[in-house]
């Protein structure tokens, strides 16, 4: 169950993200997904540690696919910039994550 609980916290903090790039943009309306979203995601990690997940590997996968999401979403979503050298940043990113996985 702790995983399903971590692709919870993922999905929400993703959403909640590309939210505040719109209420960024003055969007007011889009806050209610942020504060929803960024509560929502942090309850479910919150589950996903007490159900036993080690915090570097609940901790260290929420932030690489936070990251790697975003970074995709944002240049489909909203034509933001994904170069060469951040998809290998995120590649990179993502290695990391494994190495921590399949260390502990």
């Amino acid at each position: 169950m702790a995983w399903a609980f971590l692709v919870i916290a993922i999905v929400t903090e993703v959403a909640a993200t590309l939210s505040l790039k719109l209420a960024s943009e003055g969007r007011k309306r889009w806050f209610v997904p942020v504060v929803v979203g960024y509560a929502t995601a942090f309850s479910m990690l919150a589950l996903a540690l007490g159900e036993g997940m080690p915090i570097g590997v609940a901790y260290g996968i929420w932030t690489a696919c936070g990251v790697a999401l975003t970074a995709v979403l944002g240049r489909v979503l909203f034509a933001d910039p994904l170069s060469w050298v951040m998809a290998l940043g995120i590649a990179l990113i993502a290695g990391g994550v494994l190495l921590i996985e399949f260390g502990h």
